[in-house]
């Protein structure tokens, strides 16, 4: 099917016009192409750059759960998937030409009891890293995932899982392999030797200082806030840690300050980007939310939504509307840039060419 496409685009809100033959899009006309939507407005598909799928409550999931997962990702109009690690494999889905496109992180990466039962590869020898590494990035898709720090119970608080040598030769492994590392990070302490490392993103960043928001800056490292799961999370985790009282107050202070300091880093030019962390304690097809939690740490409603689609896009390496890229795109009659209740809602969904009216 040949079909046409009119309306406003984003960022610059200027009249568009595209054709979509063969899956790909065209910005010049295409004989006999249908006109499938017109006024309103046209966006390249939403990306959650911080989900799981392939990850429940207790770690791996049968396939067609993944599946989905997936499916309540692109009626929410996200088709592009940074996953940051799952263990199931999911890589059979790239065959479904229905499903959002996945970018995989392999596995988290992390030592015995230092993370989630069920989630991660547990290396009983920090030593091992640079060739887990080397594994996830041959499995994954460009990126590799750690877990920076969790609860250590030896001390009653979070702490880092790694030393600083080992970081620099797994982070230096997986870039001699072609791809980028990330971690999850919530405290302070383990900031430092990461960035320090070259880690190209941090994930969730709650512990970040003055000191690690200059050093992020300076080394260009990215972040993924995934503020909806810190604000909604936070003081529950605190709550059902009353056997750790150190952990509990530390998880609510980071909580208090989330806002403020995801602010202060966008403020001082670090790369933010959208992510919902859907996966086990978020519900997947969130990220219109996220893009509205962005708009509380001074973005426009603009730059919100730029942070989910065209510089996320441009961030990961994907296209765009330009011609001949893939034909994954959203319509809306609204202002996407409204709130959740009109940019969850897209009216048509046009993945890889095909026509999805996900609400109706």
């Amino acid at each position: 099917m040949r079909m046409h496409v009119r309306g406003r685009g984003l960022p610059d809100e200027a009249e568009l016009q595209l054709w979509i033959v063969d899956g790909r899009i065209s910005t010049e006309p295409v004989a006999g192409a249908d006109t499938v939507f017109d006024g309103g407005w046209i966006l390249p598909g939403l990306v959650d750059a911080h989900c799981h799928v392939g990850l429940g409550d207790d770690g791996e999931i049968p396939l067609e759960e993944a599946i989905g997962q997936a499916e309540a990702e692109r009626a929410a109009g996200a088709l592009l998937l940074r996953d940051c690690g799952a263990p199931t494999d999911t890589r059979s889905l790239d065959e479904r030409d229905d499903l959002p496109r996945i970018i995989r992180a392999g596995k988290h990466l992390a030592r015995p009891k230092r993370y989630s039962r069920g989630f991660a590869v547990e290396l009983e020898d920090e030593s091992q890293l640079p060739e887990a590494v080397a594994r996830e990035a041959r499995r994954g898709d460009g990126w590799v995932k750690l877990v920076g720090d969790w609860i250590d119970r030896g001390v009653g608080d979070l702490a880092p899982l790694w030393s600083d040598d080992v970081l620099e030769a797994a982070i230096a492994t997986a870039h001699e392999h072609g791809a980028r590392v990330t971690a999850h990070v919530f405290s302070e302490d383990a900031l430092p030797g990461l960035i320090n490392a070259g880690i190209d993103c941090i994930e969730h960043g709650t512990g970040l200082t003055d000191d690690t928001i200059a050093l992020m800056v300076e080394r260009g490292t990215a972040l993924v806030p995934t503020l909806i799961n810190t604000l909604e999370n936070f003081p529950g985790i605190a709550e059902s840690a009353g056997r750790y009282p150190a952990y509990a107050a530390h998880m609510r202070d980071l909580h208090a300050r989330c806002l403020e300091r995801t602010a202060a880093a966008r403020e001082a030019g670090v790369p933010v980007y959208a992510g919902s962390d859907a996966g086990s304690m978020i519900a997947h097809g969130r990220i219109a939310d996220e893009v509205e939690a962005l708009k509380g740490i001074g973005m426009s409603p603009t730059e919100a939504l730029g942070a989910a689609c065209w510089d996320a896009r441009r961030w990961l390496g994907r296209p765009g509307l330009e011609y001949g890229a893939s034909a994954d795109l959203l319509c809306y009659a609204e202002d996407p840039r409204q709130g959740p209740g009109v940019l969850n809602r897209p009216d048509l969904v046009i993945l890889r060419g095909k026509a999805f009216r996900p609400h109706g």
